[in-house]
């Protein structure tokens, strides 16, 4: 029986918006990848958002123009916290000696 401790937190949500999981010993594995890759895209984009933020906070930015900026930024940090949780919850797992996640 996989424990609970034992799951990879995803980096998407499933339709509900609850937390993905993954369950398997294989780090190299299809889901494991593409999963490396979507945290890789998503930390990607929330540094594009941050340089971005930081131009338009220097410019006379309209008020809609900055909405859609916080918009687009709370998504960003809701993917980019997710990404911290799922990677600490692994290092943690392995400095304990469990089971990769």
């Amino acid at each position: 029986m996989t424990m609970p401790d034992e799951l990879r937190l995803l980096p998407w949500a499933g339709p509900d918006g609850k937390p993905c999981f993954l369950s398997t010993d294989d780090s190299g594995g299809y889901m494991s990848r593409l999963a490396d890759n979507i945290e890789s895209v998503q930390l990607g984009t929330a540094t594009a958002l941050l340089d971005q933020a930081i131009d338009m906070l220097a410019a006379d930015t309209a008020p809609d123009d900055m909405r859609l900026l916080a918009k687009n930024l709370t998504g960003a940090l809701r993917d980019t916290l997710r990404v911290a949780t799922s990677r600490g919850h692994r290092l943690e797992s392995r400095s304990t000696g469990h089971r990769p996640r």
